[in-house]
């Protein structure tokens, strides 16, 4: 909306040099909406706009820009414009960017770099993907213990601008083990000669370097935390993961989730920036899986043609049989792996799950039952119309049972639950369905 909005102006103050007009639009608009608008320009119009606003600024809007933008952004830029961008970036959004370069890139910029801030970055970058330690700050603020309200906020103000957030304030030992936190909250409140270690919340929830970054963004989301601790083997200390980082995780695994469950191998980057061949690549290899797998039900099928050939009749449901018990099971195992991405699903909880999608099984059998019976009738007679309402409550019993069952014991196996996609399990009920329907129909046709 911004982009459609503004960029032609943007444009023509481009094109007319206007310094003035660009220094005030970057000045006054927030730098999300100046990153959608310019995005929308080439890279060298990009640095037309940037060169018109103070390095921290510069900054926010370019951790605003999408990762593809901001690859071709540093590596077109010279040494001295790219060290002093690297430089003022927070540690978590300057190790997003660097785990998207070439490890040549990556040394070459982190030789622009301090000491002391390329042993940070460093070791963010050893924490394993998908980790806390991946995700997290080391730009945090925190107190020594012992020391007083009044000494407390002195520190604070100096360490304030290097710090993303200080609304939580740790406390730490000499050790720099977590014994603690207070809010910024409770500092200003509190007589300035009162000691930290009085006021300080001793009960931390804190998480490891090596925890999932689902699981703690789960855990943030259930507490309405603004940040988490993190603290490695020997408690102490090493950063915090705030509340925009966890946004960005709840966001990236649901379009995970989502892809996934549309049979699509996860994209590292948004759909319109991820090369064609990339995204044919990821969706063809599923697809050749289940076209491989549809096979399956033509043998099934072919199995039991002398009975279609007897009951001509027989093949006008096969369609309504399979598609029933595939939409059942898609329905259900949306639904579990929603509940498990929301960790709503522990030990106890499971086995009421599977009891009450049984019952849900039951109940919607029975309903799709009586409409079956009453819809075939004026197709096949009474009797054969039987064949079909005995079919239909086992394969939407099946399908509830099998999509609630199979995303479950993927997660037992530590697999991701949303691999057991919706396509797949439709494709797995095709060969039950065709199965269960030749049976009835034996059963009580004969032959």
């Amino acid at each position: 909306m911004y982009g459609q909005l503004l960029l032609p102006e943007l444009q023509e103050m481009l094109q007319q040099h206007d310094t003035l007009g660009l220094r005030e639009f970057c000045d006054a608009l927030h730098p999300a909406v100046i990153a959608q608008v310019i995005e929308n320009l080439s890279n060298q119009e990009i640095w037309q706009v940037l060169d018109n606003c103070g390095l921290h600024r510069r900054v926010e809007i370019v951790e605003f820009l999408t990762m593809n933008r901001q690859l071709t952004l540093v590596r077109e830029m010279d040494k001295d414009h790219l060290s002093a961008l690297v430089r003022d970036m927070s540690p978590d959004n300057c190790v997003d960017l660097l785990e998207k370069m070439d490890q040549g890139e990556v040394d070459s910029l982190l030789q622009l770099l301090a000491q002391s801030q390329r042993n940070d970055i460093r070791r963010l970058l050893s924490y394993p993907d998908d980790s806390a330690g991946s995700i997290m700050t080391t730009e945090y603020a925190s107190l020594p213990e012992g020391i007083s309200v009044g000494e407390a906020l002195n520190q604070l103000r100096l360490q304030a601008p290097n710090s993303e957030t200080i609304y939580y304030v740790y406390i730490v030992d000499e050790d720099r083990r977590l014994r603690g936190f207070i809010t910024l909250r409770s500092l200003i409140l509190a007589k300035t000669s009162a000691c930290v270690d009085a006021i300080m919340e001793k009960d931390v929830l804190s998480v490891r370097v090596t925890d999932d970054q689902e699981q703690v963004a789960q855990l943030m989301a259930r507490y309405n935390f603004l940040a988490v601790p993190v603290v490695d083997q020997h408690h102490q200390l090493v950063g915090i993961i705030t509340h925009d980082d966890v946004i960005d995780v709840l966001q990236e695994e649901a379009t995970e989730d989502a892809q996934l469950l549309a049979a699509v191998q996860p994209m590292e980057t948004g759909y319109l920036t991820t090369p064609l061949w990339t995204i044919a690549w990821k969706r063809g290899g599923w697809l050749l899986f289940l076209f491989c797998a549809s096979f399956l039900s033509a043998h099934v099928l072919q199995s039991f043609q002398h009975l279609s050939k007897i009951y001509e009749w027989l093949a006008l449901f096969v369609p309504l049989v399979i598609a029933t018990g595939g939409n059942a099971a898609s329905q259900t195992a949306t639904l579990v792996i929603r509940t498990m991405a929301l960790g709503e699903l522990d030990k106890k909880s499971k086995y009421r799950l599977i009891q009450r999608e049984f019952a849900i099984g039951l109940i919607l059998g029975g309903s799709l039952t009586v409409c079956g019976f009453v819809l075939s009738l004026g197709l096949i007679t009474p009797y054969q119309s039987l064949v079909v309402v005995g079919t239909v409550p086992l394969v939407v019993l099946t399908g509830t049972m099998i999509g609630a069952i199979l995303p479950i014991s993927l997660k037992s196996c530590g697999m991701d639950p949303a691999l057991m996609s919706t396509p797949l399990i439709a494709s797995l009920l095709d060969v039950f369905g065709i199965v269960l329907y030749f049976n009835v129909a034996l059963a009580l046709l004969g032959r």
